[in-house]
């Protein structure tokens, strides 16, 4: 791909970001944000107030992968989704606001949240 598609794409990326931050700044409940690349995908529960991380889950830790070698597909997404739930639970959250992070409700992201809610996470 050229520079400019890269620049196009990237700008639409931060748009979809800054309007998905506007629309959830407003929520006093914790914030389940998502970011992926296409080798990883981490989950990480934060504080609306202070902004401060209290739980964060990726596919590079050994303790959600085990195994599993490939970590940029949709089981691995499944597998993050049941552990942010399952910490979320030992912090005792259980409702939260899921931030997309401007990434398409699709595939990877889609697997993690509805991992995330049938492990118990309410959003």
């Amino acid at each position: 791909m050229s520079d400019t598609t890269n620049q196009v794409k990237k700008k639409r990326w931060h748009s979809r970001k800054r309007r998905v931050q506007k629309a959830l700044s407003r929520d006093p409940r914790a914030r389940l944000t998502v970011y992926r690349t296409s080798k990883h995908i981490t989950a990480q529960i934060d504080e609306p107030e202070t902004g401060r991380t209290i739980v964060t889950v990726s596919t590079n830790s050994k303790r959600v992968m085990g195994d599993s070698k490939a970590t940029g597909n949709v089981e691995a997404a499944k597998k993050v989704g049941t552990a942010i739930a399952e910490a979320a639970k030992e912090k005792q959250i259980s409702e939260v606001v899921f931030n997309r992070n401007g990434f398409l409700y699709h595939g990877r992201v889609k697997a993690l949240a509805e991992a995330a809610r049938e492990a118990g996470l309410k959003f």
